[in-house]
């Protein structure tokens, strides 16, 4: 089984997690942001990595810290549990609808992290997030995971929509990409002979 966990505790946020990128897609998450929570919870969900997510940070300050913070912890929790990445797939890329939206997410597994961020939301709020904190997440985590990471709304009204098709991507895209290659199963896929 491919495991990592982290705690990771600072002045501003504590939080526990464990993933098993060869689970069955349970999760439990608490961050005490109801709507990241659910986003979460879908990436467990559709992606079929275990995930457990605890976290407790300064809410009544705002929601930044916490939301930075769990996308830090959960990619270097999905690294941990990638090791030296043999004989993974690496690349993945998903498009998903939801109602009237499409959503692309492209991923390389590929330790040179970077965020390319092409979504437009129409509201500033879903729930109590703020939605500019959504970049701040997938940001972090791309971050921290080593992760070339491209995330485009094709098109939509609906900004809940949006939003979770993006991590319904990113879940079915991390699925692919951490799967192991029957015929590869002992490679690591690149020409570096590393990642």
């Amino acid at each position: 089984m491919r495991k990592g966990s982290i705690k990771r505790e600072t002045k501003e946020t504590l939080i526990n997690v464990e993933v098993n990128l060869d689970g069955t897609g349970q999760s439990k998450i608490n961050t005490g942001i109801g709507f990241l929570d659910h986003m979460m919870e879908q990436i467990a969900k559709h992606s079929l990595i275990d995930i457990n997510l605890e976290a407790k940070g300064d809410l009544h300050i705002d929601l930044h810290h916490t939301t930075e913070d769990s996308g830090i912890a959960f990619g270097e929790a999905l690294k941990k549990a990638l090791g030296d990445k043999k004989g993974i797939k690496r690349y993945a890329s998903a498009t998903i609808p939801m109602d009237e939206t499409l959503s692309r997410v492209s991923l390389d597994l590929s330790n040179r992290p970077y965020l390319v961020w092409k979504v437009k939301l129409a509201v500033e709020k879903l729930g109590e997030m703020d939605t500019e904190l959504f970049k701040e997440w997938y940001h972090a985590f791309s971050q921290s995971a080593g992760i070339t990471l491209h995330v485009e709304n094709i098109y939509g009204d609906n900004s809940h929509h949006i939003i979770e098709s993006c991590y319904k991507g990113l879940a079915r895209a991390l699925r692919e990409a951490v799967t192991v290659d029957p015929r590869a199963e002992n490679i690591i896929p690149s020409t570096k002979g590393t990642i």
